[in-house]
């Protein structure tokens, strides 16, 4: 029985890698095999990909550039990481997939959906997610939120506030297409409630876990 593909999806400092790993523990206190993975990155050949992408000057890279190493890097990651892991069974939770490169490269970025679609039938095909979870908070208190973590993967924090905005909605029309498998969460409340929230979600979408 092929296995559950859960991804994350957001704007920056909504959390997601917080989230995640919550997701994961319960799941996984459970019984359950789970993988827990990221994007850009996830596997050896993708993570060498993803300090060309989030590290930099925030114009090192054109959309169409970015679109084409982001979707290298899941190639890879689809390859080596989700697909055997599914094919065996397992969970997949993924903090990230290629609804981040539908809102970063597309909404905000100005790349054509269908040159995004057209890429996206070819490498991921049919290993689509099964529920994708949108923290949506903010642009503001986001990129305040992304700042306070430090680091130097700020390349995409960088783009400015008009990115980011167009990011967001980019987000919340994907939901509305298909909103029997994207759900938008309220990030802009406590770390508990969200992850309740997430797990009401979980349970909705999947009979496995109903009553645990």
């Amino acid at each position: 029985m092929r296995g559950k593909f859960i991804t994350f999806e957001g704007g920056e400092g909504a959390g997601k890698s917080t989230q995640v790993k919550l997701l994961v523990k319960r799941l996984r206190d459970l019984g359950l095999e789970v993988v827990q993975t990221r994007e850009p990155g996830g596997s050896p050949g993708a993570e060498a990909l993803r300090d060309l992408l989030v590290k930099g000057d925030a114009s090192r890279w054109s959309p169409v550039s970015e679109t084409l190493m982001m979707y290298a890097s899941r190639a890879d990651h689809l390859e080596k990481v989700i697909r055997p892991a599914l094919e065996r069974g397992a969970w997949v939770v993924c903090d990230r997939f290629a609804d981040s490169t539908r809102a970063y490269q597309g909404a905000g970025g100005g790349i054509s959906p269908d040159f995004i679609e057209q890429v996206d039938q070819v490498v991921v095909g049919d290993t689509q997610p099964d529920l994708t979870l949108i923290l949506d908070m903010p642009v503001e208190v986001g990129l305040m939120r992304a700042k306070g973590r430090g680091g130097d993967e700020d390349r995409f924090e960088a783009k400015g506030i008009g990115f980011h905005e167009r990011l967001r909605q980019g987000f919340v029309k994907r939901a509305a297409i298909a909103p029997d498998r994207y759900k938008i969460i309220d990030a802009n409340q406590s770390i508990e409630s969200i992850s309740s929230d997430i797990w009401s979600q979980a349970m909705t979408q999947f009979s496995e876990l109903k009553g645990a």
